[in-house]
């Protein structure tokens, strides 16, 4: 049964959803780092919230961790390259809280134009202010977003049943994507300069950090509001002062700061200033639904397979996960076959699909030929970090879907290009269920991949499977299976032999001093 471990407070309903699924669960919350690294190696799973803290220090020592769950959209508590390396899922409920952050930002963006917070506190102090607060309509404004996708989009529908005029700049945002939105594509200088309310709804990245800077914020119109509820670090703080300041920004409200706790900040008391403790995500519904979706990610990803909303590995459904196993397993068998028997550095690798495989999710079965490859190199590989592990050692990594279907109704084929040239391997689903061999290095030959086995490359001539055979049964080696294939008559053989028993290196240099022999070498699968 699959173990695991929610370390930050969350709605009782996750534990209840993880038990359901048949998965052991502990609510343990509070621990410091060296308390968490002596307990987490119990742990399949890792549920959190933001303040556990998944560093490079705590993954190491968690040595059957296979999943992180975090329920919420930011993920900067947890080191990606690291759970990477380590081959751990990373997953985020991207979509819980969305609707309650978009509402966060339009209840901002009205307390900005009301001056609601500043009016509350005048009038509780027994002040009638009334032509003091003078403020402005939402009606007829331009809205400009930066970022319009999940909560940006939201936040846009919400704003237009306000009347009012939408622009977004997002460099993903397509032309197509933009008009089902009821939004107007533009340049970030464009959007600067037209907008009276800016609200911000994108990730902190190298290319999104201080988007809204000194210089950036000086090109926007006199008087602009501005609301981020996103991300500390999008907006130059020390610069937002100086407009709000100057009168040059009309208003700003933020929920999220460069650094927090932000227990004390220069932006606090600066007039038209607004501010939230990080509350665009508290709300009943919100806390309830992540909850729920981090149980539900973790509980397919450790129960059947599913990968939803990863952030380090493609998704993978619950439902397309049973009909994609069995392709999977062919794809790891074919990539340690290959790896095995390949010599000399790789320089790249192509995996091919045809047929009913073509139709099919192509990233797992390309992850799960990396892992086979790779594993002849770690044995600590999986499907998550050998992508991760190709990329660190410069593996040019080609997927090709045909549309054709050839001999098989289904075929997967690996090839790796080395120093010795191109090395390609096939292989098919019989029954839709099992994987076989059907073409090794251009030869036909079909074949299970399974346990101990034997490969040799020999002449073709009479009485050498006898001498073989005499060979392997001296030294008490016992043949499961006979796979051979060949060029033509005469030519290049190939054989496959799955034997009961690890074939020693004293019985290897036995078989490569029979006559016709060119290659032999011990396989494991």
């Amino acid at each position: 049964m699959p173990k695991v471990l929610i370390s930050d407070k969350m709605d009782p309903k996750a534990a209840e959803i993880f038990r359901a699924r048949g998965v052991e669960v502990d609510e343990i919350t509070g621990k410091t780092p060296e308390e968490l690294k002596a307990i987490i190696g119990q742990y399949d799973g890792l549920a959190i919230r933001s303040s556990t803290k998944a560093t490079k220090e705590i993954l190491e020592a968690a040595t059957n961790l296979k999943v992180i769950g975090r329920a919420g959209i930011g993920v900067d508590n947890v080191d990606i390259p690291a759970a990477s390396a380590k081959g751990v899922v990373v997953m985020n409920t991207p979509f819980g809280n969305s609707i309650t952050t978009a509402e966060h930002a339009i209840a901002l963006m009205f307390a900005l134009a009301r001056q609601l917070p500043e009016a509350d506190l005048s009038t509780q102090a027994g002040k009638w202010e009334k032509n003091r607060f003078m403020g402005v309509e939402l009606t007829g404004k331009t809205l400009g977003l930066i970022g319009a996708g999940n909560i940006g989009s939201i936040v846009a529908d919400r704003a237009q049943g306000l009347k009012m005029k939408v622009v977004a700049f997002d460099p993903f945002l397509t032309p197509e994507r933009a008009i089902e939105m009821g939004v107007e594509k533009v340049s970030l200088d464009d959007l600067l300069l037209r907008a009276d309310f800016i609200t911000l709804h994108t990730p902190l990245t190298d290319q999104t950090r201080n988007i809204l800077s000194a210089e950036n914020l000086a090109k926007t119109k006199r008087g602009v509001r501005i609301i981020n509820c996103a991300r500390g670090g999008l907006i130059d703080e020390a610069a937002l002062k100086e407009g709000l300041e100057s009168g040059h920004i009309a208003g700003a409200a933020l929920d999220v700061f460069a650094v927090e706790p932000a227990k004390e900040h220069p932006l606090f008391g600066t007039p038209n200033f607004v501010s939230t403790p990080h509350l665009g995500a508290s709300t009943t519904e919100a806390q309830v639904n992540v909850a729920i979706q981090v149980a539900e990610q973790m509980a397919d990803f450790l129960v059947s397979g599913g990968v939803t909303n990863a952030l380090n590995m493609p998704s993978l459904s619950a439902e397309e996960a049973p009909r994609l196993k069995p392709y999977m397993a062919l794809a790891e068998k074919l990539g340690s076959l290959v790896g095995q028997l390949a010599h000399g550095d790789l320089k790249n690798i192509a995996i091919e699909s045809e047929g009913a495989a073509a139709e099919l999710n192509q990233k797992p079965i390309v992850g799960a030929v990396l892992a086979g490859l790779m594993r002849v190199h770690s044995d600590t590989v999986n499907m998550v970090n050998a992508p991760f592990l190709a990329k660190e050692r410069g593996l040019d990594v080609r997927e090709v879907r045909h549309d054709r279907e050839g001999d098989y109704h289904t075929m997967v084929r690996v090839t790796v290009g080395t120093a010795q040239g191109d090395r390609s391997v096939a292989g098919t689903l019989f029954g839709n269920a099992a994987p076989r061999l059907v073409e090794l290095f251009g030869i036909k030959v079909e074949a299970d991949l399974a346990g101990p086995m034997l490969y040799i490359v020999n002449e073709d001539a009479p009485g050498f499977i006898g001498r073989l055979g005499t060979t392997l049964g001296e030294a008490g080696v016992n043949i499961g299976t006979f796979h051979l294939g060949r060029r033509e008559a005469g030519g290049e053989a190939i054989l496959l032999l799955s034997v009961d028993d690890v074939v020693s290196e004293a019985l290897l240099a036995q078989v490569r001093a029979l006559p016709g022999v060119k290659t032999a070498m011990a396989l494991t699968f």
